[in-house]
């Protein structure tokens, strides 16, 4: 047993990449000092930001709005249902965990609950189906459409930051795949903050970034946070799980492996060691109204362009 590096007293979790162990009670404050801490750094918000939380029902992101509340900051939550069932009501179950974490806080934070069928008439099974390879293209789709509908919100409803729960082993597979095939426009975008533009983006933050899924599950069970612990039916065989086992591996042998892949990253990118990706030039959508880069209409609106044409054929 590891003794707690700030009190001795027995330790609950032994980060090997930092060699720091510590207790329940010093974890907690650990997690919460290097999360204000990272937040500063990258400039991600003030204290009088609006900030809208992207809540899934997982540990990562009902720890990051619990951390925004501890630490001051005025969070709200967001949680969209994508009306994925696939035989375990996935979607209806995720909300769930949502609606009882939000129950234990205070009366001036709000959840804000967001159904894709009632507002686009489909699921986002239904809507990855609209394209060639359905099942397999349902984790792009799930993407685009969170994307879209999250930013949407935001501007909406006023919030000046949208946050994700984003951890270092989402960043570092993500940094891992864009490497591979060498995508300079994503490397050159993938960052801890986002800033706004003026065609309408939100700016957007993910506080925790720089923390293993290992911490952030650890924080969530000693926070007794309830969350939902299966994965999305439709991740099963994605590129993201087969990249993350790859690092995983390296990690084991090298401990830190992923922190240093992704911190050197960063630093690259403030020194502009990067190539220069081709950026597009951001307009507003013919529909709706949100920042795209391809002429006429943007991704989302695209996708849900067959549907439209149908129902207007229906309607003659």
């Amino acid at each position: 047993m590891h003794r707690c590096r700030r009190c001795a007293a027995d330790s609950v979790i032994n980060m090997r990449q930092h060699r720091l162990a510590l207790c329940e009670a010093h974890f907690v404050e650990w997690i919460e000092q290097i999360t204000l801490r990272f937040i500063k750094k990258h400039r991600m918000f003030e204290p009088d930001d609006r900030i809208l939380v992207a809540v899934s029902g997982g540990k990562d992101s009902l720890s990051l709005w619990r951390i925004l509340l501890k630490l001051g900051f005025q969070a709200d939550g967001l949680y969209m249902d994508l009306g994925i069932d696939a035989g375990c009501s996935y979607s209806k179950r995720s909300g769930e965990y949502v609606e009882k974490f939000a129950q234990n806080l205070s009366p001036n934070v709000k959840l804000h609950v967001l159904d894709v069928a009632d507002i686009y008439g489909k699921t986002v099974p239904e809507m990855a189906s609209l394209r060639r390879g359905g099942k397999k293209k349902s984790c792009s789709v799930c993407g685009l459409v969170k994307r879209h509908e999250m930013n949407r919100v935001a501007r909406e409803l006023g919030y000046t930051v949208l946050a994700t729960g984003h951890n270092l082993d989402d960043e570092a597979a993500v940094l891992f795949g864009n490497v591979l095939h060498w995508e300079a426009e994503y490397l050159v975008r993938q960052s801890p903050m986002l800033p706004a533009d003026g065609v309408g983006l939100t700016k957007r933050a993910k506080p925790l970034a720089r923390f293993y899924e290992r911490e952030t599950a650890a924080y969530a069970i000693i926070c007794n946070i309830e969350y939902m612990q299966e994965e999305c039916p439709f991740s099963v065989g994605a590129t993201s799980l087969r990249l993350k086992e790859v690092l995983n591996s390296m990690e084991n042998s090298s401990p830190g492996t992923k922190l240093q892949f992704y911190f050197s990253f960063l630093r690259a990118k403030e020194n502009s060691l990067l190539p220069e990706g081709q950026r597009p030039e951001l307009r507003s959508c013919e529909r709706c109204g949100q920042a795209t880069g391809a002429p006429g209409l943007c991704a989302f609106c695209r996708l849900l362009e067959p549907a439209r044409a149908a129902s207007r054929l229906g309607q003659d």
